[in-house]
């Protein structure tokens, strides 16, 4: 799934909204049975892959939604943050369009799921969003990238704990290069 900011805002270059989407998800780890298997935290967006003990997937993507919004909106009000009043404006505009929201709206609606069918559609997702902070030249290698569980796969270490899938099936024939786990 992939969660976007309302006018892709660029909220995640400060460390204490990352951290606010990192603590949601160790509580619902804990709390709410979310299964994280991958993620990465970019700027304005963030990429997971989830899974849910319960079955109720909808339910749980939902609340960490609802409760990472409160939090962050909390955060930027009180701040500091230099940002505030442009922000609160952008979020309080894109509610204005949203008979569902009362003050603003912060996530993007939609959440662009993507069933996980196979070990290999799996390993392509992973890879994809593990390279997202390479991509943009924000590290050269993925693993080093904290916002991401890139170094769970590589190092066995992470800010979050991550549920770890088995070794990659690679397929050449339809890469011009494989992407070796090491070089996340």
């Amino acid at each position: 799934m992939t969660f976007t900011i309302v006018d892709w805002v660029d909220i995640f270059t400060r460390k204490i909204y990352r951290d606010i989407i990192i603590d949601s998800m160790k509580f619902c780890q804990k709390q709410k049975g979310l299964v994280l298997h991958g993620y990465v935290i970019m700027s304005n967006h963030i990429h997971v892959i989830f899974q849910a003990t319960t079955g109720h997937l909808s339910d749980l993507v939902r609340d960490f939604k609802v409760f990472t919004a409160k939090k962050i909106l909390e955060a930027i009000s009180i701040g500091p943050e230099s940002r505030s009043n442009w922000m609160l404006k952008r979020f309080e505009f894109a509610a204005k369009s949203q008979s569902r929201n009362s003050k603003f709206q912060f996530w993007e609606y939609g959440n662009h799921p993507e069933e996980i069918f196979s070990e290999k559609f799996f390993w392509t997702k992973l890879n994809y969003i593990h390279m997202n902070p390479v991509r943009s030249g924000m590290v050269i290698k993925a693993s080093d990238y904290v916002y991401s569980s890139a170094s769970n796969y590589v190092r066995n270490e992470g800010i979050i704990d991550v549920c770890i899938a088995t070794v990659p099936i690679i397929d050449f024939t339809k890469q011009n290069r494989a992407i070796e786990i090491n070089e996340w």
